[in-house]
């Protein structure tokens, strides 16, 4: 990529302008009074006043707070919300300290409340609607960051909320006072707004944030002038802060036209103009559409135009049908030198050099026309198909060729033509040199093996071919025959010859069961030729019953050999099905059941002699017949008295999480996390739902959510955890965004991975870690959490984190029904796939975790649908390290998404790597260069790519990856340039011929790697 292209791509994104705020309702603009509805009339006041500029400002006051039960009402007049789903509230006010006024109750407030109604029309009343929390909707409780006394100056708050989704036509917003001193000096109501805005030369409109405030709005986005799509959907991601992110496709300038180089440097907003696609100017061009700039003609071509797309030749110059509009025009060659010819009889050799001039190409090829010529009639005509030309004589690379198969005193010539890619254009004949040979005499070839047709005890008739060489009329042939003489023999034999017309002959007055030589020549004018091969015949043809013996033998040593098989095949078959029917389990441990007449003690000292001493094995609760006996065994039964809930956190699978105190006798009273069972709870919602305990009791980790205890006998049922102050590790970080050093999200990391290790000691497998299911502590040590296996069970689950599967079967688990969620996001190929869960399948989603830490927080795979995700994962996709990742964190990430799940760490390994890092911090100042703020996307980083520019061509490239076979084919099919190759798809492939599956995957992740290299975006197939 050219520097001027990086010029103007930077100039691209300073397109993206940040978030714009629309104002719907300002009261610090306000010059006269505002009169919104108050509620009763002696709440709320409306003062003028002065900012701090002295501008006139309208305010409203209250401050009864020497007056008990204060419930007073200020309502806005009637907002227009122009078709936008979510609005921002901006109030700036002042509130007294109430320790500052002497003599008041204790129901003194230093807060007030923030309402809105919704409303098709400005129809509301001094009494409608009702001032009450229903029909409002209440936004937030606003408390102040600072108050004042009165030996202060009011100090002013702001603070900005939000609120929706809005459906109606507009809304009024409501302030409820319950006893506070305070002045509400302005409101401004606005709301958000990602605003026009150019991107890889894509222009996208004006667009309005979402309903929620992590919600993504699609912008639909159109080519500048003059630019086409690359990939398709065009589009970008408006987020709640109305900034734009996760840029979809992208266009680039059509061929002919070029990126603008003007205005560079604009700021915010920038006009279409300033990212336009220019035409070509006279004698350059681009040949195809691109992010590249025009170029001067090439050599030999030439173009008047503007915007042209390609130069033409000049006269007498081609180019070839493969070759790029980018080549140099080119011309035929000149005529081969020096041709030298060697006669040996009719058997010819021709030799020849380059031509002088090659035409300005290096793909120049021979051809030999033969021509055989006869002087009496002064002409010449071309050579019948007898005559052999090796190697071939059209296409030829090298200078070399024998002729062979002439006919004897025969004249012939011979034109050697030097031709190249562009030849075919040029309508004039090839240039060539020519060479006249006359042949000598030569007598016929060898005859090809005798054949024996039949045999007496004093006769054999024998046949042949002829002479695949005649070198001319065969006159006659010659049969020498005489016995084979024995080793012991010291004599020799006598031969005999006899003559026929024909290829066959009967020889006789030979002698009974003697073997005998023969051999056969022929003659023609020029005399005679070669004898063929000796070959070997008897007169004998009576058979022999050893002999026959000897022939059989193989044939009874197969059918015993072959029934010895078959019988050792019965005996592995019914080995199998024996083993089969007894089984063994897959840890190794056979099976075995309690006999009815054997001891427990016999039973358990079986069992443990296949369990290594002193480990501790995850035992599932689902395998009791009782689960309520698995609870008693693993989780304390806590006294209902000993719990106290203090307030609501939040919802969990089956009822309200709280937050309470626990105090046991004995012990200290902690601060603990409560889970209760909502009312009316069925009996499989109940055992599931303590389900979680019966699995948390069996952990005890510094990393792991300590458990507490139960209470089972009395309602509501409680599960009683440890509290983690700082809540759920995905919004933790989200709320504290860049808070943090490398240092401590890798101790937190570090915490997370030796929680799993020791789960994964104990045979437990997880199936959901993420991020959303650690929880943080006040001193920033991270547990794994969420052992229930709720969501897994039930089929009307509404979170698209999880996506249901046909059957749901888990590693170590017999009991569990159909309607399993899997989250997608988070979870191994093969565990999609086919339900492989298993320690390996919880490294996979570890290393979505750390992908989530260190980009505190952020959705990985952001806003693709979960199909998008399976579909981007199996071609290999893997997430990009997130800003400021060091390198080392993202290849263990990398490490952990290892397709085969062998090949990928232990958490061992893991925590090992993990202290490693820790020790050595200057490791962790690599960091990794990002596309985190585009959400481009990157194949897997872990593979050896090679580089296409270091190739000559493509066959080369092919041989690189192993796929040389294909050579011809892309040569064939025209594809003979790398840009040509990156733009192929599975199409194309298959059309020239790679149907092989394997085969196109490889050949594909190898032409992505490519356009990674070319700097094209890489798109993800859906």
């Amino acid at each position: 990529m050219t520097m001027d292209y990086l010029l103007v791509l930077c100039s691209l994104w300073l397109h993206m302008a940040s978030a714009v705020e629309e104002t719907l309702m300002d009261t610090k603009w306000a010059t006269t009074e505002l009169a919104w509805t108050a509620h009763p009339e002696t709440g709320w006041e409306e003062v003028s006043g002065y900012d701090d500029a002295m501008n006139p400002i309208r305010t409203y006051q209250v401050c009864n707070v020497r007056e008990a039960n204060q419930n007073n009402w200020l309502r806005s007049d009637f907002v227009p919300r122009k078709d936008v789903l979510r609005v921002y509230v901006e109030m700036k006010f002042t509130v007294r300290d109430c320790n500052s006024i002497p003599n008041i109750p204790g129901s003194c407030k230093e807060t007030f409340n923030l309402f809105y109604y919704e409303s098709d029309s400005d129809s509301a009343t001094e009494t409608s609607p009702f001032w009450m929390e229903n029909p409002y909707v209440k936004v937030d409780t606003i408390a102040p960051d600072e108050s004042f006394s009165m030996l202060e100056t009011g100090r002013v708050n702001t603070k900005v909320r939000s609120f929706g989704p809005l459906s109606k036509t507009g809304f009024y917003l409501a302030f409820q006072d319950l006893g506070a001193c305070m002045s509400l000096i302005s409101v401004r109501v606005f709301y958000k707004k990602c605003s026009t805005t150019i991107a890889n030369f894509a222009v996208f409109p004006e667009t309005a944030t979402g309903a929620e405030a992590t919600s993504l709005v699609i912008a639909p986005g159109t080519c500048v002038p003059n630019a086409l799509e690359v990939s398709v959907p065009l589009k970008l991601y408006c987020n709640g802060d109305g900034e734009w992110m996760v840029p979809v496709g992208s266009c680039t300038c059509a061929s002919g036209f070029e990126p603008a180089m003007k205005d560079t440097q604009c700021q915010g907003e920038c006009d279409i103009k300033d990212t336009q696609c220019q035409a070509c100017s006279p004698g350059t061009f681009k040949s195809k559409q691109g992010e590249g700039f025009c170029t001067p003609c090439p050599p030999n071509s030439r173009t008047s135009s503007g915007a042209a797309n390609v130069c033409s030749c000049r006269n007498g110059f081609y180019r070839s049908d493969t070759d790029s509009p980018d080549n140099a025009c080119t011309t035929v060659p000149s005529a081969p030198r020096s041709v030298i010819s060697n006669v040996n009889e009719t058997y010819l050799v021709l030799e020849w050099s380059e031509p002088r001039d090659s035409g300005g190409r290096d793909d120049i090829f021979y051809n030999v026309i033969c021509k055989k010529c006869l002087p009496e009639r002064g002409m010449c005509s071309r050579c019948d198909d007898n005559v052999d030309i090796s190697p071939r004589h059209l296409g030829l690379t090298q200078r070399r060729v024998a002729v062979r198969n002439l006919q004897a005193h025969t004249q012939y010539s011979f034109e050697i033509q030097a031709v190249n890619g562009v030849s075919n254009k040029n309508p004039y004949t090839p240039q060539f040199s020519a060479v006249n040979i006359t042949t000598n005499q030569a007598a016929p070839s060898a005859v090809p093996t005798v054949h024996l047709m039949g045999a007496t005890a004093s006769t054999m008739s024998l046949s042949w071919l002829p002479p695949e060489k005649p070198n001319g009329i065969i006159l006659d042939y010659e049969i020498k025959y005489h016995e084979k003489v024995s080793n012991n023999d010291q004599g020799e034999a006598i031969a005999h010859t006899m003559t026929a017309q024909r290829s066959s002959a009967r020889i006789e007055g030979l002698k009974a069961g003697t073997p005998y030589v023969v051999q056969v020549r022929a003659r023609t004018v020029a005399g005679y030729g070669r004898y063929s091969s000796p070959a070997d015949f008897s007169t004998n043809l009576q058979s022999d019953p050893e002999k026959s013996l000897q022939e059989q033998l193989p044939l009874i040593v197969g059918l015993a050999t072959g029934g010895l098989v078959f019988i050792i095949a019965v005996v592995v078959i019914a080995i199998v099905c024996l083993r089969r029917h007894t089984g063994t389990l897959r840890t190794g441990v056979p099976p075995m059941r309690k006999q009815r007449n054997g001891s427990e003690s016999e039973y358990t000292e079986k069992l443990q002699q296949y369990i290594t001493p002193g480990m501790k094995v995850y035992i599932d609760p689902f395998t009791y017949e009782d689960p309520n006996e698995a609870v008693r065994e693993f989780a304390k039964e806590i006294d209902i008295s000993c719990v106290k809930i203090e307030e609501v956190i939040g919802a969990g699978e089956f009822g309200e999480v709280c937050r309470g105190r626990l105090k046991l006798p004995g012990r200290r009273e902690i601060i603990v996390a409560i889970k209760t069972l909502k009312v009316g709870y069925t009996d499989r919602q109940r055992r599931d739902f303590l389900s979680e305990a019966s699995i948390m009791g069996q952990f005890d980790h510094p990393n792991i959510i300590r458990l507490e205890g139960v209470v089972t006998k009395s309602r509501p049922v409680m599960i009683v955890t440890e509290f983690m102050e700082n809540g759920a590790l995905d919004s933790f970080l989200r709320l504290n965004d860049g808070q943090f050093t490398v240092i401590q999200l890798v101790g937190m990391l570090r915490g997370i991975a030796a929680g799993m290790k020791y789960l994964s000691d104990m045979n437990y497998v997880h199936r959901d870690l993420a991020a959303r299911n650690i929880l943080v502590n006040s001193n920033l040590v991270c547990k794994v959490s969420d052992f229930g296996l709720s969501r897994f069970l039930e089929d009307d689950a509404t979170d698209p984190t999880y996506t249901s599967s046909l059957y749901f079967t888990l590693t170590y688990s017999f009991a569990y029904p159909q309607g399993g969620k899997i989250p997608i996001r988070w979870t191994a190929p093969e565990a999609i796939a086919y339900r492989k869960f298993t320690s390996a399948s919880d490294v996979w989603s570890y290393g979505i975790v750390m992908w989530e830490v260190m980009s505190y927080g952020e959705r990985p795979y952001w806003d693709m649908s979960n199909q998008d995700v399976i579909n981007a994962v199996e071609q290999d996709y893997r997430l990009p390290p997130p800003m400021d990742c060091p390198t080392a964190l993202h290849q263990l990430m990398l490490d952990c998404w290892v397709k085969e799940r062998n090949l990928r760490p232990k958490f061992s390994q893991i925590v090992a790597t993990l202290d490693k890092l820790i020790r050595n911090a200057a490791s962790l100042k690599v960091v990794t260069s990002s596309t985190h703020s585009s959400g481009a996307s990157q194949p897997l980083l872990d593979r050896c790519v090679p580089d296409y520019t270091t190739f000559t061509t493509v066959g080369d490239w092919l041989d690189a990856i192993k796929m040389s076979r294909y050579g011809d084919n892309f040569l064939n099919a025209g594809f003979a340039s790398f840009d040509l190759v990156a733009q192929m798809t599975a199409e194309d492939l298959l059309r020239i011929g790679v149907t092989l599956a394997g085969h196109q995957k490889k050949i594909l992740g190898s032409i992505q790697d490519m356009r990674l290299q070319m700097n094209q975006t890489l798109p993800v197939q859906v």
